[in-house]
Formats: C-alpha cells, sequence, structure tokens
C-alpha cells in the first residue's frame, strides 16, 4: 500500500465541484416549477404596481359580504321552520303572510344594521387613513387584551369563511342538471372543497393584483346576474302585455325533515335573525385592507365601502323577497336544492330559451362563493403580518414573498380551512353554527375602540363621530348578545379557540420581549480576558476528505488536536500508522467505544476538555465529504449530519462545518481504490503475496 506523499500538491481536490451540472439542473428545474405556480418574482421597487384600484378592490375585499347573500336569506329561512328549535311552521300555505313578513322583517333588520356598520367603518377609514382594522382600533384604543381578541376572533372568522363560503359554492353546483349529478356527488364533495382551496392559494400566491383582476369577472358577473334575476321575478311581471310565468316546478314548497312544531316565539326569531347576520361577514375587510388600496387610499376605500354596502343591501333585499314570492323552502336536507338555485330555476326556468339565465346565475353564484374566500386570503395574511410586526405572532408571518405577498400567511389559511373542511364533511349548515361570533366580536371592539378615539381627540364634529361609532357598538353587542345565546353551545368553540389564541399571542410576545432584552447592547460588557481557542477535528479516517478540515484548523489556534471514535478497534492501528506519517502535527485522540455509538464518547471528551481548558473556547471542525448527485447521500451514513444535530445541545462549543467536493469521475475507478479504506476485502477480493484465500 503506498503512502508516500503525493510528488506535489496539484492532486489535491479542489473545494468546488469541476462539475456540476446534475446541481445546476436541479436548481433550473426548481426555479422553472416555482415561476410557473407564482410566477416571476418581483422586485420591493414595483410594490406600488401592485396596489388596487376601487374596479379591483372591490370583488378582492367585498366578495365575501356580497356572496353571502347566497347563503343569508336561506338560514334565515331554515330556522323559521326547523322544529328542532321550536319552529313555526310558517312555510306552510296557510301561513303564507307570516312567513313572507317575518322574512322580510329580518332582512331588513340585517340591512338596517349593516347601514349602521358601514357607516361606523366609514368613519373608521377616516380615522385610521393608514388602515383601521379591529385589531389596530382596539388595542390603541382599549389596550393590548381587547386588541389581541379583537385579532384572535378575526383570524378564526376569516379560517370559517373559507371553509363556508367554498362549502356553500359546491353545494349549488350540486344541484345543477346533469353536471351535478355526475360530477359534485356527495362522497366527493369534500375533494372539490379542498380542490377550490388549493386553487385560491394558487391565486393568491402569485400575487394580490392578479388575483383581483382574475376574480372581478366572476364578482361583477354574478352582482349583474342578481339584478337581472330580481328584475326580471319582482319588475318584469308588472310591466302593460308581459305575461310573466314562474316555473315552480323547480321549487321546493314542503318541509321534507319532519312536521315543524307548532310553537312560535322570539327565541325562533332570534336564532333566524342571529343566522342570518352572517351577511354582514366581511363588512370590515375594506377597512383592514386600507393599504392595499392606490392613492388616495383612504378616499378609494370609502368608496368602496360604500359600493359594497349598497350592493350587498339591494340584492339581499331582492332575493329575500323573490324567495316570498315564490313560497321557497328550505330544510337542509341533502336533496333540497339551495335557496339561490331555486329562486333562479322559478324565474329563469332550467329548460328552453331562458334557461341560459338560470346556469348563468348558479355559474356566477358558485364561483363567487368560492372566490368569496379571496377576502379571507388578502386579509388573513395581512393581519397576521402585522401581529408578527408587534411580535406577538412568528416573524416569519411579515415576511413578503416573491409576488410581494405574504405567503406563509397565505399557506397556513389554506391549510386550516382546508382541515376545517374536512372535519364538517364539507357541510355549510353544520359549518354556519360557528361563523359570525368572531366577526361581530370584532365589530363591537372596533366601534367601542371608535368612540374613545374621537373622546380622545375631540377635533370638529368629534360628538357627532362618537356618537354614531357609539350606536354602532351598541347595536353589535346586542347582536353578539343573541348570537352567543342562540348559538350555545357551538360557539363555545370559537370562545375557547380565542382564549387560546390570545394565550399563544401573550407568551409569543413574551418571548420576543425576552430574547429582545438579552440582546439590548447596553447589556453587554466586554471582557477582558484574552480570547484562546481549543480545536477539536473529528476525524472518522484518514483520507483527503478530512485533509482540508486538518488546515483550517491550524489556522484557528496552535492547541489544536484530532479526535477519532473507534467503533472497529482492528482499524486503529492502521489509522495511527497512517496519521503519524501525514499528520503528525496533529496529536490524534482515539476515544474507545465499546457499545459502537459516535456521541456518548464524544460528550464525555468534550466535557473533559471543558474542565482542562477552562476559559477556553471549543471548537469542533468536522470534516464532510459531498457527493456530485443527491440520491449518492442515501449510501452513506450522514454521521456528520447526526454529530451536528447532538452538538447543537451544547452551550459551550462552536461548531464549524468544511465540506470537501467530490468530482463527478470520467474514467472507471481502479479496483484497489479501497485499499486504504478496507485492506482486508481488497486483499480478499483479489489475492495477495501473503496467501489470501480464494474460496467462493
Amino acid at each position: 500500500m503506498d503512502q508516500s506523499p503525493p510528488p506535489n500538491g496539484k492532486s489535491r481536490m479542489p473545494l468546488a465541484p469541476a462539475k456540476a451540472e446534475d446541481q445546476r439542473f436541479l436548481k433550473r428545474a426548481l426555479t422553472w416549477a416555482r415561476t410557473c405556480v407564482i410566477g416571476q418574482p418581483l422586485s420591493s421597487e414595483k410594490m406600488e404596481h401592485t396596489l388596487l384600484s376601487k374596479f379591483l378592490a372591490l370583488p378582492v375585499f367585498a366578495s365575501d359580504a356580497i356572496s353571502s347573500v347566497a347563503y343569508a336569506t336561506q338560514e334565515i329561512i331554515l330556522f323559521l321552520g326547523m322544529s328542532t328549535i321550536g319552529g313555526v311552521g310558517l312555510w306552510e300555505v296557510k301561513n303564507k303572510l307570516e312567513y313572507q313578513h317575518y322574512t322580510m322583517l329580518l332582512t331588513g333588520l340585517i340591512v338596517a344594521l349593516l347601514a349602521i356598520v358601514v357607516f361606523s367603518y366609514w368613519q373608521t377609514i377616516h380615522g385610521y387613513p393608514n388602515g383601521g382594522g379591529s385589531y389596530i382600533v382596539s388595542k390603541d384604543n382599549l389596550g393590548t387584551y381587547p386588541g389581541l381578541i379583537a385579532a384572535a376572533a378575526l383570524l378564526i372568522d376569516y379560517v370559517l369563511t373559507v371553509a363556508v363560503s367554498i362549502a356553500s359554492g359546491v353545494q349549488n353546483l350540486k344541484n345543477l342538471p346533469v353536471v351535478g349529478p355526475r360530477f359534485f356527488e356527495p362522497q366527493y364533495l369534500v375533494v372539490w372543497c379542498c380542490l377550490f382551496t388549493l386553487v385560491l392559494m394558487l391565486a393568491n400566491l402569485r400575487g394580490l393584483k392578479e388575483s383581483g383582476s382574475l376574480f372581478a369577472v366572476f364578482t361583477y358577473g354574478f352582482v349583474v346576474m342578481c339584478y337581472v334575476m330580481i328584475a326580471v321575478g319582482l319588475i318584469y311581471p308588472h310591466l302593460p302585455g308581459v305575461h310573466f310565468q314562474p316555473h315552480y316546478q323547480y321549487v321546493v314548497q314542503t318541509w321534507s325533515v319532519e312536521p315543524a312544531a307548532r310553537t312560535f316565539g322570539l327565541a325562533v326569531l332570534l336564532s333566524a335573525f342571529a343566522n342570518g347576520c352572517s351577511a354582514m361577514t366581511g363588512t370590515e375587510a375594506v377597512s383592514n385592507g386600507i393599504p392595499a388600496f392606490k392613492e388616495p387610499k383612504s378616499h378609494n376605500a370609502a368608496l368602496t365601502l360604500i359600493m359594497m354596502g349598497v350592493i350587498l343591501g339591494t340584492v339581499f333585499l331582492g332575493v329575500s323577497a323573490l324567495a316570498m314570492k315564490f313560497h321557497v323552502v328550505y330544510d337542509g336536507a341533502p336533496a333540497t336544492p339551495a335557496v339561490i338555485d331555486q329562486i333562479s330555476g322559478a324565474v329563469f326556468g332550467k329548460t328552453g330559451p331562458t334557461a341560459i339565465g338560470y346556469y348563468l346565475t348558479q355559474f356566477f353564484t358558485a364561483a363567487i362563493l368560492v372566490l368569496a374566500a379571496n377576502t379571507s386570503f388578502a386579509d388573513f395574511p395581512r393581519l397576521s403580518s402585522i401581529l408578527a410586526r408587534d411580535r406577538f405572532m412568528p416573524k416569519q408571518l411579515s415576511n413578503l414573498g416573491d409576488k410581494l405577498v405574504f405567503n406563509n400567511g397565505i399557506l397556513i389559511l389554506g391549510a386550516l380551512a382546508m382541515f376545517l373542511l374536512i372535519v364538517k364533511d364539507g357541510n355549510v349548515d353544520a359549518l354556519i353554527p360557528l361563523y359570525a361570533i368572531g366577526v361581530f366580536t370584532a365589530f363591537t371592539l372596533s366601534q367601542s375602540g371608535m368612540v374613545v378615539h374621537w373622546f380622545r381627540l375631540r377635533g370638529s364634529g368629534w360628538r357627532i363621530r362618537a356618537a354614531i361609532n357609539g350606536i354602532g357598538a351598541l347595536a353589535t353587542f346586542t347582536v353578539l348578545s343573541d348570537i352567543i345565546v342562540e348559538k350555545f353551545p357551538d360557539d363555545l368553540y370559537v370562545v375557547v379557540g380565542i382564549v387560546i389564541m390570545v394565550y399563544v399571542f401573550k407568551k409569543t410576545n413574551h418571548h420576543y420581549l425576552d430574547v429582545a432584552n438579552q440582546l439590548r447592547m447596553s447589556n453587554y460588557t466586554p471582557s477582558h480576558e484574552p480570547a484562546t481557542n481549543t480545536v477539536l477535528v473529528l476525524v472518522p479516517a484518514l483520507h483527503r476528505g478530512v485533509m482540508p478540515a486538518l488546515e483550517y484548523a491550524r489556522t484557528l489556534s496552535p492547541d489544536c488536536r484530532a479526535v477519532h471514535v473507534c467503533t472497529d478497534p482492528e482499524k486503529t492501528p492502521m489509522l495511527r500508522e497512517r496519521w503519524e506519517h501525514w499528520a503528525d502535527d496533529v496529536p490524534l485522540v482515539i476515544l474507545n467505544s465499546p457499545y459502537r455509538t459516535l456521541i456518548e464518547p464524544l460528550m464525555a471528551y468534550l466535557d473533559s476538555v471543558r474542565i482542562e481548558r477552562q476559559g477556553h473556547t471549543v471548537t469542533i471542525v468536522i470534516p464532510e465529504y459531498v457527493p456530485t448527485k443527491p440520491w449518492h447521500a442515501l449510501l452513506h451514513g450522514q454521521s456528520a449530519a447526526r454529530l451536528k444535530l447532538a452538538l447543537l445541545s451544547r452551550r459551550d462549543v462552536v461548531v464549524a462545518n468544511v465540506r470537501y467536493y467530490l468530482q463527478t469521475s470520467v474514467e472507471p475507478p481502479p479496483s484497489d481504490s479501497l485499499t486504504e479504506e478496507e485492506p482486508t476485502i481488497v486483499a480478499a477480493a483479489h489475492g495477495s503475496h501473503h496467501g489470501a484465500s480464494h474460496d467462493h
């Protein structure tokens, strides 16, 4: 075995691979895939170009609120007839007048509440022109805990918004003729819900403006078709010379689940009102998203808020009026079509020349319900980034991605929504009871905070402004109290979730404050003792991959030694012999390991070094050779990685990793390549001058 040193230093391998086509190809493939999914990255200077105009901001921030008309009337009708809470049986034809009266009464009350909330948030936008979300307003004016409660309530509500909107959209698709029974069977609903959630995640990862441009078509298409449906159903029949025949065969007018009870009282109305208030969710989104608007931000946001309120109120009233005109009944049974499906079927029919109106209405309804979750995908990451900036959530949530959006928040929201959809089997009626409590908690805290805000400023007209927000706070608190009572015990899950999140927020903030305090330069005292360093090079064997690590260790300190953990005593003599020949200037320490482990002997030796070299910095140098192909790593033991992981628990050492990059071999390696590593194996395989065995 030739152990003579090379005649010159040219044969030493370079510290970079001579050929790295495999790594470059893999990197190019990953970059290409990322670009296809997310798009070309944007520089920070282009932030202004991603801001939204009023036309694009409406579908981004108001699609949640506008789309809620598709299930708000449905929930009112459901609770007016549900016998499990003492329903009144108003669905019966003989009670038609009462059915119409109470449905329209509750719809009108919710629209009036909507007007109060919109006007209140209009003031919030002008009071906080840089972004007046419930968290910021509550924290600034009421204190940290109210702000965190508002933030937790909103974050939970955003997750529920995604789940409810997508589940409701799929519900509308499953009732389409031909398409629904074939592709949207009950056992596949959850799969479709998760698929749509993934599509929304992808769209938002590609950037706010791109998603706004995409969703504008569906949002405005839904609004147009709703107004056409309302006009045809309510106005067109009253025009002179017009003979309008509703298609009643597509309307469910009986309660198919079980006979409704004959009891009626305030509890029924309050329950129906509480669930109908799901139409209010998403109203605060515009106020939260002011930073995403083009200049003048507050002016554009205020106009968008007014447009959203007008569209939501008028469409909600129109849908409820049509439902009463056709005496629509919804009992929540899987076979019962959604209310909006029944209404559009009655107005346009599902066959004939006007059926295109039905299919367009259902297509845009399903689309906006699915895309309504985009409001949450816009606001959840933004609110999370604000909380992260204030050190109440992990700092990673404030990082902007390639498309200048908060990627981590988008991914977390999508994962939580899919989990909720799977748990609830994609059933919108099972998700609604968890809904609205979070947003009305945020409403109440935000409006209360604005009252305090105006009292502090006491500017021009502050009394009127405080009174308006006070009315809003009182109204939303009344509704919140009703929701808490009527949705008990389902709302306990939300309440417990809020409490847990606030606790986590405070613990996270405490950690960041503690870290910052310990890292403050004012607490720093320079050491006047000379720095000394003891360097230990971990040597698994002596080969060319170890030599760069030894050379590096020599530059760190004269107090340098090599450490070998002996798991195979038969190889130790050869290692000592070769060490004296190639690296005799560095002491070699052999650590016996009777149980063939690397970690325990090394840790025990480190303890002895710390006692021996008190006041010294101990540096561990770990040599590691890097294969040319990623899959080659599977053929090696990865002991260096295990050692680095174990040393992370040591607070008294510095770990340095010296990599030795292998090259791609052009020629086949010689058959005696293992001579230095396993001489006995090579001798047995090829024979030797000492009578090696040739037995097979």
